[in-house]
């Protein structure tokens, strides 16, 4: 019987996986000369050589962290939903102010060409600048933490939905824009029936794109700042030496990135439809 084409890549994907984790297991599995190396070392250091995990051990520190994921002991001893939900409140936060400035100037940008040539400038001169880089910056002047993660969840959300955003509205074909110029239409009324449905997929790929990498920016923040977050639990498993703590949360990571990047794509694919 033939497979459906996305039955077939899932059982390969299962597949690479289930190799991946063997050929980990069997790398981290004990030797003789391993041990006898590690004892050599505990003499000398007077304390044992730590290894990577196995894949059983993520499997019990991911038991142990999901089975109470909400608990909240301290400053030290939080949850891992509870940090996650810190980290997904800030990039929100962070991408929803990046779209208020970002998705407004991109429409300014496209649709005039004397915006565009005074603007130019200055974005070429800002969206290099790694976003980090603003953080000693923010903390100096807003002194607290948390917002200025979300400035900098700010800064490196708004360059991919302002250029998106600029291109797709310069990209709407100019007899559309000469028959609203002959109909004498509102600005307003081209601007939301005319440009925003017309430009909306490019702008929803600059989103998808700004979500991605305010995601990655947020885990290096809050390493920095501390306090909360999947970033700073991160970093604070690792100061406990817990790998697999860390490699746990490594795997959260990547898996909450997919699905938010698994939601743009399908509003992504709703806007191409309705289209």
């Amino acid at each position: 019987m033939q497979l459906a084409p996305g039955i077939r890549a899932a059982l390969a994907s299962l597949l690479l996986l289930a190799l991946v984790l063997g050929v980990w297991h069997l790398a981290t599995l004990p030797k003789a000369s391993r041990q006898n190396a590690d004892a050599d070392y505990a003499a000398l250091m007077g304390s044992p050589r730590s290894s990577l995990p196995a894949p059983l051990q993520i499997a019990q520190a991911a038991w142990l962290q999901l089975k109470s994921p909400f608990r909240n002991g301290g400053l030290n001893d939080k949850g891992i939903a509870i940090h996650l939900a810190w980290s997904l409140g800030r990039v929100l936060l962070g991408f929803a102010i990046a779209m208020l400035v970002a998705v407004p100037l991109g429409f300014l940008i496209g649709s005039s060409p004397f915006a565009y040539r005074s603007l130019n400038p200055f974005i070429q001169v800002l969206k290099p600048i790694s976003p980090l880089a603003w953080m000693p910056l923010a903390l100096y002047t807003i002194q607290d933490s948390s917002a200025c993660s979300i400035f900098v969840i700010s800064i490196c959300s708004a360059w991919p939905m302002l250029l998106n955003t600029a291109h797709g509205v310069g990209s709407v074909k100019r007899e559309w824009l000469d028959v609203a110029r002959t109909l004498e239409v509102s600005p307003w009324r081209k601007g939301f029936h005319l440009l925003l449905p017309a430009a909306a997929p490019t702008i929803l790929t600059g989103m998808r794109i700004s979500m991605g990498i305010a995601w990655l920016v947020i885990v290096a923040a809050e390493m920095l700042v501390g306090g909360t977050g999947i970033g700073y639990f991160v970093w604070n498993e690792w100061n406990n030496l817990s790998l697999a703590n860390v490699i746990f949360a490594i795997a959260v990571i990547g898996l909450t990135g997919m699905l938010l990047d698994l939601g743009f794509a399908g509003l992504g694919r709703l806007v191409a439809w309705q289209e």
